[in-house]
């Protein structure tokens, strides 16, 4: 009898440790993160627009999650017109993904005018989040 006991107190405290991690893994997903200083990049070949901020999203047509990025960056960029939208499939272009360090599907990058990376995120992003975080990367066409 004891050592069934220990059996499903191990298996009980398997159980929890696997979900206190698993919970800490979703609270990180699609919160977007700010770039840190970041080192000079090659973005030439992301297609990204030199007059406003570009979102970059990575995908894949297996990606089931990706479908749901789409809509949200599709609905923001509908919001805000001077933001474009650009959608990698991880594929085609694997060079990119592994020079962005992209490890899992989707991932999400805001990028200034400027080519440089202000944001990103793995997960579905929420659409609030991505406006908040493009706004102040919009330029001032009021002069």
């Amino acid at each position: 009898m004891s050592t069934f006991v220990v059996a499903l107190t191990a298996i009980i405290a398997a159980l929890g440790a696997a979900s206190a991690i698993g919970v800490a893994v979703n609270r990180r997903s699609g919160v977007l993160r700010e770039a840190g200083s970041a080192s000079e990049q090659d973005t030439s070949d992301l297609g990204l627009s030199s007059t406003g901020p570009t979102v970059v999203h990575f995908s894949a047509e297996w990606c089931g999650p990706c479908d749901a990025v789409r809509r949200v960056v599709d609905q923001v960029c509908a919001d805000l017109p001077d933001v474009a939208h650009v959608e990698i499939d991880i594929d085609a272009n694997p060079v990119a993904a592994k020079r962005l360090s992209v490890l899992s599907l989707p991932t999400t990058f805001i990028f200034d005018a400027d080519g440089q990376q202000r944001y990103r995120t793995a997960g579905v992003p929420k659409a609030a989040d991505l406006q908040t975080a493009l706004r102040p990367l919009i330029p001032d066409r009021s002069c």
